[in-house]
């Protein structure tokens, strides 16, 4: 699949490459092998000619300061001048920065996984909260599976909301053509989740208060779930929206597959982590005769605990996040409008020990 970037300039083609695995790993290995050496010079850095990198179909990235210590790997010594570019000691600056890239985004890729554990629950727990819930609703009944329509609905509507009126607004406060930035956006999106697992805590508080002990279900409307599929709904517009765009712009040509790959594996590893909290709150809360927090019955345990609890994990994801969202820095892409060339240059004929599957 053919990928366009936009840059100043217009719209840049981008041909796909092969798995960036193996460059990246390079970059690690070459660095380690010059450990040794003393303060890197970025004048002695090492980066092929011409508007593209060694990379068939990549731009160029600028050098960084950031994570110096890879630069080692892209440090020209008397042993790689002597014969033909061994690619596991010598690499060229760009593959440098893709592998500091990698390193720069798995700090805000972490930060994302929480935010699936609060995604999950609107296909588990919230499932199993309005099944013991009144479904009747006048002469209609609602599936409690069915209530992820409010979330559908609340994508659609918050999406309109934020493209039509938070845009142009955050744009003129801001200065900013796209209102938020995409680590703002992810920002954004977790604080709302924390609210919507606070909202669905609240809900299972007044769903236990009114249980029926003869039916096992309580008199409450499943209706009351709603403020917390809307919440999750407006959650996923800023925070997987955001997550989506900031991989895909911040990944380098060469790992454009890397970046998309980040998004789908966050949903994952919430997934896994929401089991494995599950269990572990599970195994904490039924030590003795306790029914747990999350027994069969729901209505013997306190699921709402639960929410507040992933309430609590979000709160403090978000104070990581900011952290790490302050310090990231983005790639530098050489778009073919600048004349930076104080970095070691090598003819075109030395490109092909560089090339990659």
């Amino acid at each position: 699949m053919a990928i366009l970037n936009k840059t100043k300039s217009g719209y840049v083609y981008v041909k796909p490459c092969g798995n960036p695995i193996p460059r990246v790993a390079q970059v690690f290995v070459a660095a380690a092998k010059k450990w040794d050496l003393e303060k890197v010079r970025e004048e002695e850095l090492y980066e092929v000619q011409g508007p593209q990198s060694a990379i068939k179909g990549s731009r160029k990235i600028f050098h960084s300061n950031e994570i110096s210590f890879l630069d080692k790997a892209a440090t020209l010594t008397e042993e790689d001048l002597r014969g033909p570019k061994n690619p596991w000691r010598i690499c060229t600056v760009t593959q440098v920065e893709e592998a500091k890239c990698v390193l720069k985004m798995l700090p805000i890729w972490l930060c994302t996984i929480i935010y699936s554990v609060v995604f999950t629950q609107m296909a588990s727990l919230f499932v199993e909260q309005g099944d013991v819930m009144r479904t009747q609703v006048g002469n209609f009944h609602i599936p409690a599976a069915s209530m992820s329509a409010f979330d559908i609905f609340s994508v659609l509507i918050c999406t309109g909301i934020y493209r039509r009126v938070l845009i142009p607004i955050a744009g003129r406060l801001s200065g900013n053509p796209k209102g938020l930035t995409e680590l703002q956006r992810m920002g954004v999106g977790l604080v709302i989740g924390m609210f919507a697992m606070l909202v669905a805590g609240i809900t299972e508080i007044e769903r236990l208060r009114h249980v029926t002990p003869s039916e096992k279900k309580s008199s409450k409307s499943i209706l009351w779930q709603i403020p917390q599929y809307v919440l999750v709904g407006a959650s996923e517009v800023f925070m997987y929206v955001g997550q989506l765009e900031f991989f895909n712009e911040q990944s380098p040509d060469g790992i454009k597959s890397f970046g998309s790959s980040l998004c789908m594996a966050s949903i994952s590893l919430g997934n896994y982590v929401s089991s494995l909290l599950v269990n572990m709150v599970m195994g904490i809360t039924t030590k003795g005769e306790k029914n747990g927090w999350i027994p069969n019955n729901l209505n013997d345990g306190h699921m709402d605990r639960f929410y507040f609890l992933i309430a609590i994990l979000t709160a403090f994801d978000l104070v990581i996040y900011v952290f790490c969202a302050k310090w990231y820095k983005g790639i530098n892409l050489d778009n073919g409008n600048s004349d930076n060339h104080h970095l070691v240059e090598e003819s075109e004929d030395q490109n092909q020990v560089f090339e990659r599957v």
